[in-house]
């Protein structure tokens, strides 16, 4: 009868570090005050108080959960081996190695939540996929990266609004905005800003030359209310036009898009999702309330890499990553070398194992610096 004593206690180790960062003990003393303010009947009289309540409240319950649940299953694995040894059951080995192999990889995606250390890591996203150099190859690069985003937001039950598309010159798309919604959409796109670099065999190059394209994607926290951001009307300028998705195959075309230009920064934000004029410039006044606020935290901090990473063009020499088609199959990560030879899965929203290891290499170069 094989001895599982070793695998159950590293089980056991690893109970104790969730119960540390996920602060279990503190959730549990939190839990009923905020239950309490959750069930006051006049709580949605401020909308804003209620939606951080009710999601702080959320993201409380899914974390103690998820520690109970972990903890509920190492007990029954622990009852289990010691059952099949004292009895020299040698028949259920089987079902401890398979029941230790789903604990050790639930323990694995938990432990993702330590790496989490941003100021707004919880927060949705807003992010914007940009063209580069490459012409016709570029548009269509950028099209394919809103794409695989989409599909991973899909993938990992992430709810979407695509604010704002503009059609490419020659193909694909020239950029475009998009909101993501759910618990740690910055904290894990946050591994994605940057300018992503594309090799293959061009479909739009009549010798079927292999062709170098770019586009960056640029990633903010989307914060709902920012208290601090005060803009004056005399600081924009405001355009309305009529939107133009891609066929429609990525917006409610409608005649009320409306971009706004904030000229002391030239930062320009587009909706064109929403069903009328006014809603569309409410979102659009939030999203650039969001960079705004960005913009201001990093002028704080004086640390440019800490949320946004450094700003360069999109074009050769400033990737963060390279997809590469042909003459060969691999996408690599040029900070954490992190790659993989399985292209197709990545452009199809595989990205996770990318964004792991970014919140990895991150932690590691902080505390080098600390």
């Amino acid at each position: 009868m094989r001895d599982f004593s070793d695998d159950l206690s590293r089980l056991r180790t690893s109970l104790a570090e969730a119960r540390q960062y996920l602060r279990i003990d503190d959730l549990r003393d939190q839990r009923p005050e905020l239950e309490t303010e959750a069930t006051r009947p006049d709580l949605w009289d401020d909308p804003d108080r209620a939606r951080a309540v009710t999601g702080e409240l959320a993201a409380l319950v899914d974390d103690v959960d998820a520690y109970e649940g972990l903890e509920a299953d190492v007990e029954d694995a622990e009852t289990l081996a010691e059952m099949a040894r004292e009895e020299g059951d040698e028949s259920l080995e089987p079902e401890i190695e398979a029941a230790i192999a789903e604990l050790r990889e639930r323990f694995s995606r938990l432990e993702l939540r330590s790496l989490f250390t941003g100021e707004h890591d919880e927060a949705d996203a807003i992010i914007e996929v940009q063209s580069g150099e490459g012409g016709a190859d570029a548009q269509d690069w950028a099209n394919m990266l809103l794409r695989m985003y989409l599909r991973w937001a899909e993938r990992g039950g992430f709810a979407t609004e695509i604010e704002e598309v503009s059609e490419g010159s020659e193909a694909g798309i020239s950029s475009a905005t998009v909101m993501i919604k759910g618990r740690h959409a910055y904290g894990l796109l946050r591994s994605e800003h940057g300018v992503h670099r594309l090799v293959r065999m061009s479909p739009f190059n009549a010798q079927g030359k292999r062709q170098t394209a770019f586009a960056a994607l640029k990633v903010t926290p989307f914060l709902e209310d920012v208290p601090d951001v005060v803009i004056d009307d005399k600081e924009l300028r405001i355009d309305v036009y009529r939107s133009s998705g891609a066929g429609g195959q990525h917006v409610n075309v409608t005649d009320s898009a409306v971009r706004i230009t904030h000229l002391p920064t030239g930062i320009v934000v587009s909706c064109q999702n929403e069903r009328s004029q006014h809603q569309n410039k409410d979102r659009a006044m939030q999203i650039l309330k969001a960079k705004l606020a960005e913009v201001a935290r990093l002028e704080r901090e004086a640390e440019l890499d800490e949320i946004r990473g450094e700003q360069h063009s999109v074009g050769f020499g400033s990737q963060i990553r390279s997809y590469v088609l042909q003459p060969y199959q691999m996408v690599k990560d040029l900070r954490t070398d992190h790659e993989t030879g399985v292209v197709d899965a990545v452009l199809d929203g595989d990205v996770d194992p990318f964004m792991e290891a970014y919140l990895r290499w991150r932690r590691a170069e902080d505390l080098a610096t600390t």
